[in-house]
């Protein structure tokens, strides 16, 4: 089965636009002009990370982009903590919508 996230079309040259953006705060926050909820923080997160761990399958020495993509999985992990520490329902919640392991 696959993630919600996967289903969305990406345009040729920009991957990130601002229709795709108020689209992910749209179905995972609470509405598309709040972008500051932890779910929809979570969601942008592992739409980037799944679009920079597409590139670094063809694009192996790219370490920029490598450690970026570090950097955007330890933010997600420091918002599902914190989600987890203050709202646990909310945490399954999103961990379960985006089929996150764990």
């Amino acid at each position: 089965m696959q993630s919600e996230l996967k289903k969305i079309k990406i345009p040729n040259r920009m991957y990130l636009t601002t229709e795709i953006k108020k689209d992910i705060f749209k179905k995972y926050g609470k509405s598309e002009a709040d972008t500051g909820t932890s779910e929809g923080q979570i969601a942008l997160f592992s739409f980037r990370i799944d679009h920079l761990t597409g590139h670094l399958k063809t694009n192996k020495k790219d370490f920029g982009t490598q450690k970026s993509l570090i950097a955007l999985v330890a933010q997600r992990r420091s918002l599902l903590d914190y989600l987890k520490a203050n709202d646990i329902e909310r945490y399954r919640a999103i961990v379960k919508k985006l089929e996150l392991r764990k």
